[in-house]
């Protein structure tokens, strides 16, 4: 038995289908009355709880032997910190304890990208770089990393546990309609759309799911794996998701530095009326990093391969198309 955590998101209902498909039995942890629409008839069993509480998680993995640890939260505000280190550091404590408890054999945490260190300019970022418990760049990032360093800890106390660091994630199956998958639908009409400079590395969630399953089969206990895709500027994306989509609309292209310099106020904007901001500050900032990221330790080590973002493009295009009315927005505050 396989238990998921966070299992209804969007990476987290790619991976149970991909596990599904494989003949393995899937128990997913949801949170009491929470839309799990996106596991629509999958066969999948239900085990009601959150990963604050210690003895709900220990009664949802009794008989299991690996656990994916996906449930975590993303803050749109600065006032959600220490909800977000909560969740986050101290949720994935309390999975580590109960892994621990019921004798589960391994755990497969999903990290990010950004729980790693900054590198300057276009030096290659790998797991060398490290965790960055200290980063500046916002507690989502700082709280990722301290989570890392944990699960890192418990594979020298006895529980086998490996890491996976996921890229910008995009695809398909996006019920919950992320931040990225909002852009793509602007972008497929034929309307007017916005893109910003800058560049990032997107992977598509169906080998971000592969990634899990491979970590969990080959990975080396303790170890770390970037899962990352293809490196595209964001008028790169918007013209592969065009093409894909059959449209030809002007591009309004706004400067970062301007954007960066708005984004407060829009934050602020989006919070009053409740809805998930479409520009960040923090968004920005990802997009001028350094985005240049290598996957060659999990390709070597776990057989990883991902696809073209063209195909990926596409499959997504195609997915929103069928799918739109289906997909809720979320502002992903509880996501435990």
């Amino acid at each position: 038995m396989i238990l998921v955590t966070g299992g209804a998101g969007h990476l987290g209902n790619v991976l149970v289908r991909a596990l599904l498909e494989k003949g393995e039995k899937v128990r997913v942890l949801v949170l009491p009355g929470e839309d799990v629409s996106s596991l629509e008839g999958l066969d999948y069993e239900t085990a009601e709880g959150n990963i604050l509480d210690p003895a709900a998680l220990r009664k949802a993995m009794e008989g299991v032997d690996l656990v994916y640890h996906l449930a975590s939260l993303v803050a749109i505000t600065a006032d959600k910190n220490d909800l977000v280190y909560k969740v986050n550091v101290e949720g994935t404590q309390n999975v580590i304890d109960a892994c621990r408890a019921v004798g589960v054999r391994r755990l497969v945490y999903t990290s990010s990208i950004h729980s790693l260190g900054r590198l300057s300019g276009e030096n290659m970022i790998d797991e060398t770089v490290g965790f960055d418990t200290n980063n500046p760049s916002g507690a989502y990032d700082r709280t990722k990393a301290i989570a890392s360093d944990l699960v890192q800890k418990a594979a020298d106390e006895s529980l086998e546990t490996v890491i996976v660091l996921p890229t910008a994630v995009v695809g398909p199956f996006d019920f919950r309609r992320s931040e990225l998958g909002e852009m793509v639908l602007k972008w497929m009409q034929k309307t007017p759309s916005l893109t910003t400079d800058g560049a990032y590395d997107f992977v598509d969630v169906r080998d971000v799911a592969e990634g899990h399953i491979l970590a969990a089969e080959h990975g080396r206990s303790g170890e770390a794996y970037l899962i990352s895709g293809t490196r595209a500027t964001v008028s790169e994306y918007r013209g592969l998701v065009q093409k894909a989509a059959g449209v030809k609309s002007p591009e309004v292209r706004i400067s970062g530095w301007f954007l960066k310099l708005i984004a407060p106020i829009l934050e602020w904007f989006y919070k009053i009326l409740r809805r998930r901001p479409r520009v960040t500050k923090y968004a920005i900032e990802t997009l001028q990093s350094n985005s240049n990221i290598s996957c060659k330790k999990a390709e070597e080590e776990l057989g990883y391969k991902h696809r073209r973002l063209s195909d990926t493009v596409r499959s997504t295009v195609e997915w929103w198309r069928a799918n739109q009315n289906r997909a809720k927005a979320s502002l992903r505050e509880n996501a435990l």
